[in-house]
């Protein structure tokens, strides 16, 4: 197997010399001149080796739910009951056994991505076996079977065999991306004349020097394509936009999960494609509006708690430095400025004042620097420690702004010497969600002064990251991260 798919790696990088496959200096592509199976000879062993470590997964899945209950209705029955029956014992795991593997069947436990993310691996055997728990139950319970089970010795089994199932696929993953490298699957990039596809660990066919065409009037012409579509996964077609319509009819037969390249989806952001079939009409989805109404449900709770519950707590400090900032000046303790939030309504955001009340700069068009002479001695303070910032509190309990979420930006803030929104126009995408007092940006380090555009990019790339992939479990991790965060050297 290492073989094989170690050639496979070559080809990425700089394809080996064959009959069949000259190699290409000036690109990466795999460039094949004769029709004869192309890929097979690379394509065809990832394929079944892929399989045969899935059957490995279920063998040794088995093993481990059999051993463990074996191990552990061993050393509960004897050493605790002081007796024990082989089949007594065992009657839960040979029923539990078949339902787990037919659960794990259907809910990926046993697919591609159980060979590239660990975590994602984990949580669906987590999954099947604790469906499998649960329907055990109702089968002993419904067959009156419950007082031959023992509770402890089930659930301790249960716990044991998750935790051997996990250790073994966290060595699975790290293995397979050694051998295999990012991906395990067969990934084809078809090169017809269209923009260039930046996909990493990919085959790569330049259409034009391998002699294929979608000549949808000459079966030789599908029979050549066909071939290098052999034992394919995934096929990308990159193609001028006349022959879209000619690739997409050859793709269609392939019976594989096939794509071609379209500017225009890019350009507009298209998500999805959507087909009204009473009116025949095909959409680019755009935009899929708010979060799922239990999600934001979900979310407002969580600030709605974490909020209160901060400002019951925090309010000596509070008062501390409302007083500090009377006493320095005798100015306005609060600061107000009006910002982009959700929906790209504007709303006021709400902060301790950390410079001096003739100096502040309420549309931002100067972003503050380290030795700023607008800040007084108590804004130096508040705002290296992110004190300043503890009254947005209230604007999360109000429904403004969110604890977790894209951090407001003032409207003349730039970066560089561009506007926000000139220097990348995604940049209005990220008020999908209410503004936040922290977020995924503030966390990796991106706060401060944006002096250049990479500045901006940084935080619009971690924003929309947050905005795609959030969940409550992430604003968590989020919080906690920003306790290590708080004392920053951009933090002026």
């Amino acid at each position: 197997m290492t073989e094989q798919v170690n050639i496979r790696q070559k080809t990425l990088d700089a394809p080996a010399h064959s009959a069949d496959m000259p190699q290409d200096k000036g690109s990466d592509a795999l460039v094949l001149r004769r029709p004869e199976a192309p890929l097979d000879g690379l394509a065809q062993p990832l394929e079944r080796k892929r399989l045969q470590v899935f059957l490995a997964m279920i063998v040794l899945d088995v093993a481990v739910l059999l051993g463990t209950f074996f191990a552990v209705s061993v050393a509960y029955l004897i050493n605790v009951r002081g007796q024990f029956n082989i089949d007594d014992s065992m009657l839960s795991a040979y029923l539990l056994l078949p339902l787990f593997l037919t659960i794990g069947l259907f809910n990926g436990t046993y697919s591609g991505s159980a060979l590239v993310n660990w975590r994602s691996a984990s949580f669906k055997v987590a999954q099947a076996l604790a469906i499998a728990a649960i329907l055990l139950n109702f089968i002993a319970f419904f067959a009156k079977m419950n007082a031959d089970f023992s509770r402890v010795a089930v659930t301790v089994s249960c716990v044991g065999a998750l935790g051997l199932m996990t250790v073994y696929r966290i060595f699975l993953v790290r293995g397979t991306r050694r051998i295999w490298g990012a991906s395990p699957l067969n990934r084809l990039v078809i090169e017809a004349g269209g923009p260039s596809v930046a996909i990493p660990d990919v085959y790569r066919v330049d259409a034009a020097r391998a002699g294929i065409e979608p000549k949808l009037d000459d079966p030789a012409s599908l029979d050549r394509i066909a071939k290098y579509l052999r034992h394919m996964d995934q096929v990308i077609v990159s193609c001028p936009e006349a022959d879209r319509g000619k690739w997409s009819q050859v793709l269609k037969g392939a019976g594989i999960h096939a794509e071609v390249v379209s500017p225009l989806a890019r350009e507009i952001g298209a998500l999805e494609i959507k087909h009204y079939r009473g009116a025949d009409l095909f959409t680019l989805v755009v935009s899929t509006g708010k979060m799922r109404l239990r999600d934001r449900a979900l979310k407002r709770c969580f600030d709605v708690a974490v909020s209160a519950c901060s400002l019951i707590l925090l309010a000596p400090l509070l008062a501390l430095t409302a007083l500090a900032i009377k006493l320095e000046d005798g100015g306005p303790v609060f600061f107000r400025q009006r910002r982009v939030g959700r929906g790209n309504h504007f709303f006021r955001i709400l902060k301790f004042r950390s410079m001096r009340v003739e100096q502040a700069d309420s549309d931002g068009n100067v972003s503050a620097s380290r030795e700023d002479e607008r800040i007084t001695r108590i804004g130096k303070f508040i705002r290296r420690t992110s004190i300043d910032e503890l009254p947005q509190l209230w604007s999360v309990l109000r429904g403004d702004m969110s604890i977790v979420g894209p951090r407001p930006h003032a409207l003349g803030s730039q970066a560089g010497n561009k506007l926000f929104w000139e220097v990348d126009r995604r940049y209005w995408l990220r008020h999908t969600l209410r503004p936040g007092i922290t977020g995924l940006a503030q966390v990796r380090g991106y706060r401060g002064a944006t002096d250049a555009e990479v500045d901006l990019e940084n935080r619009l790339q971690s924003d929309l990251e947050y905005l795609r992939d959030w969940s409550l479990w992430r604003d968590i991790t989020i919080i906690f991260g920003t306790f290590q965060v708080l004392m920053h050297d951009r933090a002026y």
